[in-house]
């Protein structure tokens, strides 16, 4: 894994340098980021469980797909990239926003992203890379909603922070 890197950035989102991602993770550093969320014709959102092998939040569902841009690679084009090499899905993909945070998670990693958020539609059943992905389904957001309030340590950090910027768009 050392030799996938991130994109450092500062608050404004400006490249500032690159850095290893475990050690990125390790250190708290801001670093670009991506996030997807599909969504079928019932207006339900494709969530996924994250493979137990996973280095961070392993066995947690979570958005459609989330990862990092690589060197001078777009976001919207890590975005379109990692949709399929996650989920095995192809869609058109439209920015909806900018989400920035840090977040302490298990193994003393820190998970501190400017997150560039986006959203697409699709009725395709995903072929999921299984060393991504455990488990997927399309949900409803209520039910998401009320799943998260009964079993909140079920879900990733950052996807409850993504919702909920969400909801208010």
């Amino acid at each position: 894994m050392e030799k996938e890197h991130v994109i450092l950035v500062d608050s404004q989102d400006n490249e500032i340098g690159v850095m290893g991602k475990l050690q990125a993770h390790k250190d708290g550093q801001l670093h670009r980021a991506i996030s997807v969320l599909i969504f079928n014709s019932k207006q339900q959102l494709l969530l996924q469980k994250r493979s137990d092998i996973k280095y961070h939040s392993p066995g947690l569902w979570s958005n459609t797909c989330c990862s990092h841009p690589r060197l001078h690679e777009k976001s919207h084009e890590a975005a379109i990239r990692r949709l399929r090499e996650e989920m095995g899905l192809d869609c058109q993909l439209e920015f909806l926003f900018n989400l920035t945070y840090k977040l302490e998670l298990e193994n003393n990693l820190i998970e501190h992203e400017f997150d560039y958020v986006y959203v697409g539609k699709s009725d395709s059943l995903p072929c999921p890379d299984t060393k991504e992905v455990s488990e997927w389904r399309y949900e409803d957001l209520k039910s998401i909603e009320n799943e998260i309030h009964s079993n909140p340590y079920a879900f990733t950090s950052w996807f409850k922070l993504i919702l909920k910027q969400f909801k208010t768009q």
